[in-house]
Parts: C-alpha cells; sequence; structure tokens
C-alpha cells in the first residue's frame, strides 16, 4: 500500500462515528490542560488578593489649597446701549443741511439736520396774512353790532315815548332783526380769526419741526441722511439718527437654557468676555429676568438682561459677549482638584494583560529585553466621598472626606483629614506587563 493509500485509509476512519468521538475526546483534553496552564500562568495579584497596589506604579499628586470657587452658568448674547433713541423726522421734504455725523457727541436740543423750510415760510406768511383780514372782520363786525344796537334802542325810546304810536312794530322787529344778525356776523368774524390763528399755529409747528432736534445727550451710533436727499414721512416718521443715549454704561441681553433658569435670579453678579479683549474678564449684574421663553431649533431659553459698566468706552454695542452667572461661590476655603474625588485605586494586576488561549498556542512576536509593550494611566470616573494621599512611606492612603461646591476644576472640602498643601492623588501610571 502507497503513502496515498494510507492517507484515504486514515481520512475515512476519522469521518466514521467511532474516528469521530475519538477526534472528540483529544480535543476535550487539550482544551482542560490548555486551561490549566491558563490559571496557572496567571498573575499572582487577582483582584482582592492582595491589598496593596502594584509595585509598578507611579501616582501623580496635587497639593490641597485655599481658592475661591464659583459656580456658574454659561449663555451668550449680545451688547447694547442701556437707551437708544431713534430720531426722525415727521414732515417731508428735502435735507437742506446735516450739522452731526458718527460718533459725534450730542446733547438734548441740539439740532442734527435742517429740512429745507421755504415752502413753510410761504405758508406762514399766507396764514399770517390771514389771519389779519380775520381779525379786520371782526373789527368791522364789532362795528356793525354798535350801530344796529343804537337804532334799536332809538326806536324801542321813541316807541316809549309816544305810548306805542309809532315806530310801527315791523320797525322794531326789523332793527332787532338787524342787531341780530351783526352779532351772529361778530362771532363768525371771530370764529374766522381762531380757525386763521390755528392753521399758522400748526404752520409754525411743522416749521419748528423743520429743525431735527437730539432729545437726549449721547452719541450717535447711524446716521441714515445726506444733504439734497428727500424724506417721505407718510404712515411712520423715517429713522435719521440712532442715538445711544450714554455708553459708559452699557447692557448684556444674554440666553440662558432652560436647564440653568432656575438657579439665575435677579442681582447675582456675572462676568463676561468678548472676542475684542480676549483676555479680559469684565463685570456685570443681572437686571432681570423675563419670564418669556425663545425656542430656537427646539432649544429653549429665556432672556436675561445684565448691566455694567463701559467707562473706558471699550465696549460697543453689538458686540459678542460670553457670559458667566455666579449662582453660588465659596471664598478662600480648602479645595482640592476635582480629578482627585474621581481618582479610584485599582487593584492589584486589574490592567496586567493576561494570556489568551489563543496567544498559548499562537504565540506572538516576543518583547525586547522584557520591557512593557505599554503604560497605562488610570484617574477615575465618577465623584466620591474618598481622596487617596501618600502616607509617610510613600504608599497610598484613602482618607474620607465630604466634599461642598464645585466649579469642575476645584472641588471645597468641608471636612475629612486634609490640610492646605496635603499632597492628593489625581492619576496613577502603570505598566502592563
Amino acid at each position: 500500500m502507497d503513502l496515498t493509500d494510507d492517507i484515504n485509509d486514515r481520512l475515512n476512519a476519522a469521518h466514521s462515528p467511532k474516528g469521530k468521538k475519538r477526534i472528540f475526546i483529544i480535543l476535550l483534553v487539550l482544551a482542560l490542560a490548555a486551561g490549566g496552564a491558563y490559571f496557572f500562568l496567571l498573575p499572582q495579584g487577582l483582584p482582592g488578593g492582595s491589598s496593596g497596589p502594584d509595585p509598578g506604579m507611579a501616582f501623580k499628586t496635587a497639593p490641597a489649597a485655599v481658592t475661591d470657587i464659583h459656580v456658574t452658568v454659561s449663555a451668550t448674547g449680545t451688547l447694547e446701549p442701556t437707551n437708544e433713541v431713534e430720531v426722525g423726522s415727521e414732515l417731508s421734504g428735502t435735507i437742506k443741511a446735516v450739522f452731526a455725523d458718527y460718533n459725534d457727541q450730542v446733547t438734548e436740543g441740539q439740532v442734527l439736520a435742517r429740512l429745507d423750510i421755504t415752502d413753510l415760510e410761504a405758508q406762514v406768511r399766507k396764514s399770517e396774512a390771514s389771519l389779519a383780514s380775520a381779525r379786520a372782520s371782526v373789527r368791522q363786525a364789532q362795528a356793525t353790532v354798535k350801530e344796529t344796537d343804537r337804532k334799536l334802542k332809538n326806536l324801542k325810546k321813541v316807541h316809549e315815548l309816544s305810548g306805542g304810536k309809532v315806530p310801527a312794530q315791523t320797525d322794531l322787529d326789523e332793527a332787532q332783526a338787524n342787531y341780530t344778525r351783526a352779532l351772529a356776523d361778530q362771532a363768525s368774524a371771530e370764529a374766522s380769526v381762531a380757525e386763521v390763528q390755528a392753521s399758522l399755529d400748526s404752520t409754525l409747528t411743522e416749521l419748528s419741526k423743520a429743525d431735527i432736534i437730539s432729545p437726549v445727550n449721547g452719541i450717535v451710533l447711524t446716521r441714515d441722511i445726506e444733504k439734497g436727499a428727500t424724506v417721505a414721512a407718510s404712515f411712520e416718521a423715517p429713522v435719521l439718527f440712532t442715538l445711544a443715549e450714554d455708553l459708559t454704561r452699557m447692557k448684556l441681553n444674554v440666553d440662558v437654557d432652560e436647564a440653568d433658569i432656575g438657579v439665575v435670579k435677579e442681582g447675582l453678579n456675572a462676568h463676561f468676555t468678548v472676542d475684542a479683549y480676549p483676555k479680559r474678564k469684565f463685570e456685570a449684574k443681572i437686571l432681570q429676568v423675563r419670564f418669556n421663553a425663545t425656542t430656537t431649533d427646539g432649544v429653549v431659553t429665556y432672556e436675561t438682561i445684565m448691566t455694567c459698566d463701559n467707562g473706558d468706552l471699550a465696549l460697543r454695542p453689538g458686540m459678542t459677549a460670553t457670559a458667566d452667572i455666579i449662582v453660588e461661590q465659596a471664598d478662600q476655603v480648602l479645595s482640592v482638584p476635582s480629578a482627585a474625588l474621581r481618582f479610584s485605586m485599582p487593584k492589584p494586576g486589574e490592567n496586567n494583560s493576561k494570556p489568551s488561549l489563543l496567544k498559548m498556542f499562537m504565540p506572538g512576536p516576543s518583547r525586547r529585553g522584557g520591557q512593557s509593550a505599554k503604560h497605562v494611566t488610570i484617574t477615575g470616573g465618577k465623584n466620591q466621598d474618598t481622596l487617596w494621599i501618600l502616607d509617610e512611606n510613600k504608599r497610598p492612603k484613602p482618607v474620607p472626606v465630604k466634599p461642598g461646591l464645585s466649579d469642575g476644576i476645584h472641588t471645597q472640602i468641608l471636612e475629612g483629614e486634609i490640610t492646605q498643601g496635603t499632597e492628593v492623588i489625581i492619576s496613577a501610571t502603570t505598566k502592563g506587563k
């Protein structure tokens, strides 16, 4: 029998029921042997098997210190003047002159621009002439009243002296009617005077409005007008100038997220930065927290108004600001880095690599010089009530504490055997074996 026939016989035997059973037993024995070798080769430092740390572990520490801790809520918004006034024109016409420009300081009552008043002056002269004519008509009517009154009185006296014989009753009635008409004409003339006077006053008022006057002391932010331009005032007054009353005090409008609005209240202090001065912090105070909600792309925010000082005029209207509202604070308190409260001591061997069955039978390339393949850094997760420090033997030791306020970077320590300068562990580095 040659080699080929021998191989075929063995393959046929392996596919027989007895051959399959024999192969299964062999594989089971190999698996049990591999499992025993796996647990035999495990590192001796199983979790819970030793109370000490891995001797190959290095610790990074930071000292406890006395710091100020501010719990803040962040929000963004826009700077605006505390009082912004739009100045327009109630009259239509042509701009004759402009007396103010961008950034000019103006005072209350100052003329900013003037409309062409040629037509208005003509209307004033016409109204004044009409008023003079109306007043002359009044004097004429008054004279007529006096004349008809005197005639009526004479007729009544003759009628009385004659015993009613003369004059005729019709003459008396006519004289009475003439007197009544004279009174009516006088009243009409006086009404005409009042009407013409009102028209003149209206024209004079319009003439006074031809001067665009500043209503406040402030600075010119915008000027939407040029000499010779036509102003059309129909249903609403066109805006010619925008004035900021006082730029030494600014208003910051920020949008506070609905998740944070519960702790934001009037009177809280805040600080903010703007892109123009990234290294400078400006102080502000909350003036008003509005109840009306604004929804943008599904995000609900509430407008919050702050006031801030701008004595050096560094801040300008329209700047975008990022504000941190101080909702809680603790000044000069003992604190530790927040990372120290998230650190947990790893158990011995927890970070050592363990051999797998596959690697036992298919080992990879050997490590040169027996050095570890990598370093593993342990920092921790959730906050806890235990700090780890190094004792006099430079070994880690747990210390129970009671944490207080936290700004995310530092956490206040209310109780515990921690003093200023105590080195607390914030992370550990262990070499994988």
